[in-house]
């Protein structure tokens, strides 16, 4: 399966979320092609900065010459970060994706941002079966505050995208185990933020939960 990540607006985490599940796949002991193609190149410097610490498994992120179908054929599981600085790039591989994992932090511009990127998805001519995901991304830790849930409800209200439930939460330790090299599960395998991550990966991929 092709999964594009994407969004039209920065700071959604992408690179976060992308890498992440690039671990979990691979230590699901999955054949998994990871490409970055967003000028930023942010998913890239990760998997350096983990092969540069000799952490397992290795994660290798290629760049825009990797997006060749032909080189997915054998693979079992695609991920592609994507970024609106490569504008090109971005609308090839959402062309080939089987959908579209959009995380969307808890805020009303973030909603219009998914609004737009839905429509912009859609002008592409994509088939009806691409599907497009959408789940909040760095929402709020406190009870008190309701623009997390606002969001989530707002999510579920657009158009033609799938609201994805289990959310993950703005945690110091994505920022940290991203810097490291490490997934979330890896840094602290009981932490929140794993929890969290856990049960949004058995929502995308329960094929692939033992």
């Amino acid at each position: 399966m092709i999964t594009v990540v994407g969004s039209l607006k920065g700071g959604s985490g992408k690179s976060t979320v992308t890498f992440n599940l690039a671990v979990w796949l691979t230590m699901a002991d999955l054949d998994v092609r990871v490409l970055d193609l967003d000028p930023q190149a942010t998913l890239r410097d990760v998997a350096e900065v983990r092969a540069e610490e000799g952490y397992k498994p290795v994660v290798s992120v290629r760049g825009k010459k990797g997006l060749d179908p032909k080189k997915f054929q054998k693979a079992d599981e695609v991920l592609i970060d994507v970024g609106t600085a490569g504008i090109e790039e971005m609308k090839q591989a959402i062309q080939l994706a089987d959908r579209v994992l959009v995380p969307v932090p808890p805020s009303q511009a973030d909603i219009w941002s998914t609004q737009r990127f839905i429509q912009f998805v859609e002008s592409l001519g994509v088939s009806d079966d691409l599907q497009i995901l959408g789940f909040i991304n760095r929402g709020d830790t406190h009870h008190a505050v309701r623009e997390t849930d606002e969001a989530a409800a707002a999510l579920v209200s657009l158009p033609r995208i799938k609201f994805v439930k289990p959310r993950l939460s703005q945690r110091t330790i994505f920022r940290r185990s991203f810097s490291e090299g490490l997934a979330v599960f890896e840094l602290n395998g009981r932490s929140k933020g794993t929890k969290e991550f856990n049960s949004l990966c058995a929502e995308l991929y329960p094929q692939h939960v033992r």
